[in-house]
């Protein structure tokens, strides 16, 4: 039986961020993980500034994609666009197949590539999973279908999740020089319900293209429309999507934490409400989580969490959330090209979290 004080279910931003953590306070941990590092995962992939900061990466160490974003556009699809340009880099691009296998790697935990999570038994005040490993404290950091997560209780197919379908590719020569995005500039492109968005996003010569919704609801039309659309954009038919899902931090029913377990990231349901956003909350929890252990009182990480994220809605954003559907879609096109509510509004405050 291999016993270690905490064993960590997913080798992702959450569960790595949690191992390093935890590596830094003297803990012993196991990163169990179903997959092979590197491996593809669907995501946009771009990060802010404070990721870098809270795991305290040097930019210049890194040595993956690591695309430099000055500016955005932003737009309801097919309206005439707003361009905001910062003049400095306000967010990075990565691909998360080496983000990620840089994140597992510098974490300092021991990783089991290539194990799912089976069977999990809770026996004197100790966890056994898959018969052969023991621990002291459970971390579920293995996102939305988080195996930790259904094996204690949670049913994510009965969820009211965001989907999203989106795929990521290299472009080939001509497609590159016919790509009409600026790798600096991400597109963001609204739905006029407002109820979803896609985006176009280019880290050289790699393309990331999606689309989400809260509300699932005819997701494949709208993702078909949306492709239809970028077609003049990129100047080519991009490859067909795949689809994924995520929880809304203050919308999710999930408990975040029992006895001898945490919850981090999207197996948590931690997404920023309004972007999606996902990489800097399953970071962040994960360090929570870890220090929560660490100080010896691990019943404070829900208090944690809620410190962290918990953000009062604007005076704007609870006046739209009573606004009918029809009076948001007449009035999306014009919010949007506004040069003042897409920097302080829909940038500043609901992508980059700096307002």
């Amino acid at each position: 039986m291999r016993s270690r004080d905490v064993l960590i279910v997913g080798g992702g931003p959450a569960g790595s961020a949690c191992a390093w953590r935890l590596q830094r306070a003297g803990i012993r941990a196991t990163i169990l993980d179903k997959n092979v590092f590197p491996r593809d995962k669907i995501c946009g992939g771009w990060i802010t500034p404070r990721v870098l900061s809270v795991l305290e990466i040097d930019p210049e160490s890194y040595a993956g994609v690591l695309q430099p974003i000055l500016a955005f556009r932003t737009s309801v699809i097919g309206a005439q666009a707003c361009e905001i340009d910062y003049g400095k880099p306000v967010s990075y691009g990565v691909r998360r197949r080496e983000f990620d296998h840089f994140l597992l790697q510098r974490a300092g935990a021991e990783v089991m590539e290539g194990s799912a999570l089976e069977t999990l038994e809770r026996r004197d005040g100790r966890w056994i999973a898959n018969g052969s490993i023991e621990a002291r404290f459970l971390i579920g950091a293995g996102g939305h279908f988080c195996p930790a997560t259904r094996l204690l209780g949670a049913k994510a197919a009965s969820e009211s999740a965001v989907v999203a379908q989106e795929v990521e590719f290299e472009m080939t020569p001509g497609q590159a020089a016919a790509c009409r995005i600026r790798a600096d500039t991400p597109e963001l492109f609204f739905c006029r319900d407002l109820r979803g968005y896609g985006w176009c996003f280019r880290k050289r010569d790699v393309l990331n293209i999606g689309l989400g919704r809260a509300d699932p609801h005819r997701l494949s039309s709208h993702v078909r429309d949306f492709f239809e659309f970028l077609r003049a954009r990129i100047g080519f038919d991009p490859p067909a999507p795949r689809g994924h899902a995520y929880l809304l931090y203050g919308s999710s029913p999930r408990r975040v934490s029992g006895d001898g377990w945490l919850l981090a990231g999207d197996a948590a349901g931690l997404a920023y409400p309004l972007s999606g956003e996902g990489i800097l909350p399953a970071i962040e929890s994960g360090v929570m989580a870890a220090d929560a252990i660490a100080s010896g009182d691990p019943s404070k990480y829900p208090a944690m969490l809620a410190s962290r994220f918990r953000t009062p809605p604007t005076l704007l954003e609870r006046a739209g959330a009573r606004l009918p559907q029809s009076v948001l879609s007449r009035i999306a096109p014009g919010l949007l090209r506004s040069p003042g509510f897409s920097r302080d509004v829909v940038l500043n405050r609901w992508f980059l979290h700096c307002a």
